[in-house]
């Protein structure tokens, strides 16, 4: 994981004074990095025996879908308000910056379906609470919440375990500042 780990940079004031952006763009830049990840997240969530991935937007989608194929499943989309076509389901999705809505088409997931989500990175928790909470609102039974990178100092895995103790939460990273 460390070849993993020094591609993740920090970009200083983004997106606005007082934050450290961690970019994980560097990480899918690199081949191995990437397959290293996406590898070490199926091997996770495999263990979890899901019937669907679901991504959340945007940098989510960078992992979740080559996972889903790794896996040999289809994937859902979480996305924010107002960007998909058909009927949807909502909910409230506060996060470090702002409230935001997040949808899922109605349809997505079929109730008792066994679900993995899978985002790039946990800071507070909160976008990983509201996911977990919209794919609970159609009927899918989360099994766990995967990340690229948590940001430990932020406390969000433990918030997301408060909100849903059953849930496994995993990162490959954790990066402590």
């Amino acid at each position: 994981m460390q070849s993993i780990r020094e591609r993740i940079r920090e970009i200083k004031d983004f997106p606005k004074p007082g934050i450290g952006f961690k970019d994980i763009t560097p990480v899918v830049l690199d081949a191995a990095a990437f397959k290293e990840s996406v590898n070490a997240l199926a091997s996770w969530a495999a263990t979890k025996q899901p019937q669907l991935i679901v991504g959340i937007e945007s940098r989510g989608y960078l992992f979740a879908a080559p996972l889903a194929f790794t896996l040999g499943l289809g994937m859902a989309l979480i996305r924010k308000k107002g960007k998909l076509p058909g009927r949807t389901v909502r909910v409230e999705a506060p996060n470090e910056y702002a409230v935001e809505i997040f949808e899922m088409h109605a349809d997505a997931v079929a109730p008792g379906t066994r679900v993995v989500i899978i985002d790039d990175l946990i800071a507070t928790g909160s976008s990983s609470i509201s996911a977990v909470n919209l794919v609970e609102k159609l009927g899918g039974r989360v099994l766990g919440f995967g990340a690229l990178v948590e940001l430990s100092f932020l406390k969000g895995v433990e918030a997301v375990k408060r909100a849903h103790p059953r849930i496994d939460v995993f990162s490959l990273i954790r990066m402590e500042s």
